[in-house]
Order: structure tokens, then sequence, then C-alpha cells
């Protein structure tokens, strides 16, 4: 009898801790639930985010073969510092092919404008020979008019025979003579004046020559220019600073122009690209507050703003975009990428790498 008492003691004991129990389940849950959609009013989430930042890829820009490589896997570079030094055997030929190319171009200049100045010479010279032709011919006219007067008059005394015929015609002599010397000046003249046009054109063409000349040394300083710059590329150099990723590259390899080698992490400041679901960004906006948790540290809280959106949802930048015209249609959510970029003042910061995971929390009022 006793033992049945108990039991009938025990049950409602056993009841009232099922229902203390389930109240603070149901307490706790509505309480979880509210707290929940009250944060979901004011925040929208994703743990579709990742760290990104700036990758540079070292290219080679002409082909060879290595001679050294002068960085590890992992190591920070500066911007400028030598990567990759490849056999410049052939660059350094070329360069000295092109100056001495050049070297030839500036002594056909010398010699060009040696000959402009022995043509503007000449040119010169025949002017002058010209002037005193024209002088020579002036006294010679002088001569022949004295001669011709003397010869008139001879003509009319001999009619008298005032004078003997040995005077008339040494006096007609004369005046053959003053003609024929006359017009031998006159010929030379011309010849002259032929002589001193000639000589211009050549000094023109010597003159149009040095132009030529010129543009020769402007093409051959262009060609040890470019040899030089092609030299130049020998040596691969870091674009910015910053950390080089695995370094595959070998002594002896021959890398081809264009050939990707490995890449360089910019030491610049990162960013984050959330992928939200576009029923998610309906109230948001460029400069909201942002939280992020970084898988990488989970003891540490970053903060950010919304930087900018997408142009267009992920799918359309994919290598093989869907295509809802062909086939059957099956809706499906698409995500928009947006970037959010930390705050300024957070050294954290510095630790991130690009692909490490987060969680965005938007707030959007």
């Amino acid at each position: 009898m006793s033992n049945k008492q108990h039991t009938e003691n025990e049950a409602p004991k056993k009841n009232m801790r099922f229902i203390i129990i389930l109240a603070v389940l149901v307490l706790g849950g509505s309480a979880f639930g509210i707290t929940k959609y009250i944060h979901a009013q004011h925040h929208e989430e994703t743990d579709d985010a990742q760290v990104d930042a700036h990758i540079s890829p070292v290219i080679p820009r002409i082909s060879g073969y290595v001679t050294d490589v002068r960085v590890k896997d992992n190591q920070v570079v500066k911007k400028g510092d030598t990567l990759i030094v490849l056999d410049n055997r052939n660059e350094l030929i070329h360069v000295a092919q092109m100056e001495a190319a050049l070297k030839a171009a500036e002594n056909n200049l010398s010699v060009a404008n040696a000959s402009t100045s022995a043509s503007r010479a000449n040119v010169t010279a025949f002017e002058a020979n010209v002037t005193t032709a024209n002088a020579q011919i002036e006294a010679a006219k002088v001569t022949l008019r004295r001669a011709t007067q003397d010869y008139e008059r001879y003509a009319n005394l001999i009619k008298d025979h005032s004078i003997t015929q040995q005077q008339y015609e040494q006096a007609e002599a004369a005046k053959l003579t003053a003609e024929r010397q006359l017009q031998v000046l006159i010929d030379q003249k011309n010849a002259v004046i032929r002589q001193a046009s000639s000589a211009s054109s050549q000094s023109n063409a010597t003159a149009l020559q040095v132009n030529v000349v010129n543009a020769n040394i402007q093409q051959r300083q262009a060609d040890l220019d470019n040899a030089k710059l092609t030299l130049s590329y020998t040596v691969i150099t870091a674009p910015q600073d910053g950390r080089v990723s695995k370094v595959t590259v070998q002594l002896g390899q021959l890398l081809q122009a264009g050939q990707s080698l490995f890449s360089v992490v910019l030491d610049d400041q990162p960013w984050v690209v959330a992928n939200f679901k576009e029923t998610q960004i309906n109230k948001m906006h460029e400069g909201q507050e942002v939280t992020l948790k970084v898988d990488a540290f989970p003891g540490h809280e970053f903060h950010g703003k919304v930087a900018s959106f997408a142009p267009a949802t992920g799918s359309r930048f994919a290598l093989l975009p869907p295509d809802n015209a062909s086939g059957n249609f099956v809706k499906v959510v698409q995500r928009l990428p947006v970037k959010i970029e930390f705050a300024q003042n957070d050294q954290m910061v510095k630790e991130l790498r690009p692909g490490m995971n987060v969680d965005v929390d938007v707030h959007i009022n």
C-alpha cells in the first residue's frame, strides 16, 4: 500500500518537471526566434564570401633561357626587385649592332654637311665668276665701241686717201678682234652661268641628302632604343610591392614571351566579394556598414562598408552561362557579387590572404 502511494506521488512531480522543461524550451525557442526575426529586419547575411586582392601575373615580354632565379616561394618583394634573369647575349650583340649603325649614320651626316659646305662654296665661286665675266664684258664693249669708232673714221679717211691702206686694215682688224673678244666673254659668261646653276642644283640635292641622313639617324636611334628596351626585358622585375606565389621556374628553362610564370599578390588594401541572393539586395545600397568575420581569425571582428554592386549576376560571368531559353526551365535564385571594403584603421587586415572565407553581415538600417 505504501509503494502505491509513493508511485502516485512521483507522477505529479514528473509531470511538473516535464512542463517546466517544455516551458523553458518554448520560451528559449521563442526568444531565439524573436531575436533572429528582429535581427533579420535590420541585417542581411551571407557566408558565400571571400577575401580578394589584386594579383599581378609575372609574364616575360621576350623568349629566352633562364640564367638566374632570385626569388623563392612566398617571398616578399618590392616594386622593381629582380625576379628572374634571362640570357642576354643576343640582345647585347643587337645593341652593339644598332650603336654601330647609329655611329655610321652620324658619320654620313658629317660627310653630307661637308659636301653641302663645298657645294655652297662652289656656288659662291661661280657667282663671283659671273660677276667677273660681266665686268670683262663691259670692258670689252667699251673696247669694241672704240674700235668701231676708229674703224668708221678710218673708213671715211680711206676714201680720200688721207690714210694708208695698212692703217685702214689695222682699224678693221682691231674692230673684228674686239667683236670676237666680246663674243668669247659672253660665251664664257654663259658657261659660268650654266656651271653656277649646276652647282646650285648640286647644293640643293646635297642639302636634301642631309635631310635624308638626319631621318636615317632618327631611324637608327629608334632602332637602338628598341634594342636597349628589348635588352631590359631580359631582367624580369616585380610590378608592385607584394608577395610572390609558388615559383616553378628553373635554371636553364626556356621561357616563351607571354607565358605566365607565377603571380605577385600586391601589397595593397584587400577587399571582400560577397555573393548575396538577389532577394537580399533590395534594401542594400553603397555606404552601408558591414560586420565581417573571417574563418581564419575567429576571435576578431572586422568592419567595413558596401563599396559597389556587380553589373551582372555571377552566372553571367561563368565560362558557360546558363541559357534559360533552351531545355526545361527551372528557376534558380541568382547571386549578385557585392564588393565590401575594410575599414582603414584595422591592422589585422594586413594578415588577410585572398581566398579566405568570410561571414558577412550588412547593416541595412
